[in-house]
């Protein structure tokens, strides 16, 4: 039996519900007939426009919140990718015909994502649900005041709400502020590492108290040599910086007076059995030589180092890979692998947040991270940490911390 095809782009113009499609960028790349009626515009008044120039905020009304709430949930779909459903909303339209005439509306609106191959999103699903008729329903003279008293009441709560929101998102950046402060604190500018030339980069994920959960860390050891980690701690926020803090502490300290990256991180482990939290953290060590050009390597569950060769080809250093901190009850020494470089050769540790995408395999991103490194590998590191970040994270944020190293050897 013959498989019925289906247009698609017919079935969404003929959805009896409010629905427009918007690009990341907040502007309007479709709408269905009821959305054009609803909103009295024509598709050419819409298409390819940015939504507040086609529907400002009444200016008559000093309280109005519809545009900074609508550009707010939708902004936190682009980052998120993630579905988003808004309270109650008054959202006044300027009538076309009457400029200066504002019509008063009440929508229960949705934002959802539509996710390209890569995990990022491609349009915004905004979908509106009229209740404005209900609000101001009409019925004789008692039902009349019964609707304006209803309406009233909702727009109370309405704009209760509202000052909840506002008020949680103002506590919400407050604790922002102080995580942020309280990463930098903890994850200052590296010391310098000889004469080794080294650039470091710390991302806080797009949200409210979406970071220090990642870190990074540079050691000078005796010779020519230098100790060169990064970890990820599972959760966000101010526990999450604390346990941060005391494993980068802890690691710094190992780094110092073990043999190999693989003690270093025995010794780590060990000790994260007694920091709350600290389970399944995950976390990359390198010992770099330049004495006989070998770099030293152990895993606990993290992704690979990438090495750009001075030939110009990647590899991931993947053969010292274990489970991450206390994935396991008993001790077991940790492997340990060495790889030689020559000079010129590039070494970047990072965390998932820089390859990691929703609905991808992790491949994908560990090749897209290879193409990076060989595209831009030519340039200093300062240079090529902000190439790899402004290639490899999308550019609305990342709903995840990133921390990269980069070491030119």
């Amino acid at each position: 039996m013959r498989e019925p095809q289906i247009d698609y782009s017919e079935v969404f113009h003929a959805l009896p519900g409010i629905v427009a499609l918007l690009t990341p960028d907040l502007v309007y790349a479709d709408a269905n007939e009821d959305f054009l009626r609803l909103a009295g515009r024509t598709r050419e008044q819409l298409l390819g426009r940015y939504i507040f120039d086609v529907f400002p905020e009444n200016p008559n009304d000093p309280a109005a919140a519809g545009m900074r709430e609508t550009q707010a949930s939708m902004l936190r779909v682009v980052a998120t990718g993630e579905r988003d459903t808004m309270a109650l909303l008054r959202y006044d339209i300027e009538d076309r015909e009457r400029p200066g005439r504002w019509v008063q509306h009440f929508w229960s609106p949705v934002n959802a994502p539509v996710l390209g191959p890569d995990g990022n999103v491609l349009l915004i699903v905004h979908r509106v649900e009229e209740v404005t008729e209900l609000i101001h329903a009409r019925g004789g003279h008692g039902s009349s005041s019964r609707a304006r008293v209803l309406e009233a009441e909702l727009y109370t709560r309405a704009r209760e709400l509202q000052d909840v929101n506002e008020r949680l998102r103002r506590a919400h950046a407050r604790d922002r502020e102080v995580a942020i402060a309280l990463q930098e604190a903890m994850l200052p500018a590296p010391t310098p590492v000889g004469h080794h030339r080294a650039a470091v980069r710390y991302q806080p994920a797009v949200g409210t108290l979406n970071v220090c959960g990642d870190w990074y860390d540079l050691v000078d050891l005796p010779g020519d040599r230098i100790a060169v980690a990064v970890g990820d701690v599972v959760g966000h926020g101010l526990k999450a910086a604390c346990v941060m803090g005391q494993l980068r502490s802890a690691l710094s300290a190992a780094a110092r007076v073990a043999d190999g990256p693989a003690r270093a991180l025995e010794a780590l482990g060990l000790y994260a059995r007694h920091v709350d939290g600290a389970e399944s953290t995950t976390v990359v060590k390198t010992f770099i030589d330049w004495t006989t050009h070998t770099i030293t390597y152990s895993s606990a569950g993290h992704p690979p180092p990438a090495l750009l060769r001075a030939d110009g080809t990647v590899i991931f250093l993947d053969r010292a890979t274990d489970p991450p901190l206390g994935a396991r009850p008993e001790h077991v020494p940790r492997p340990e692998a060495t790889t030689p470089f020559t000079e010129g050769a590039t070494l970047a540790l990072y965390t998932d947040g820089l390859i990691e995408r929703r609905h991808e395999d992790i491949d994908v991103g560990l090749a897209r991270l290879g193409r990076a490194l060989v595209r831009h590998g030519r340039a200093h590191p300062e240079a090529l940490a902000d190439a790899l970040l402004g290639d490899l994270l999308p550019p609305t944020g990342s709903a995840d911390d990133t921390a990269l190293v980069i070491i030119r050897l």
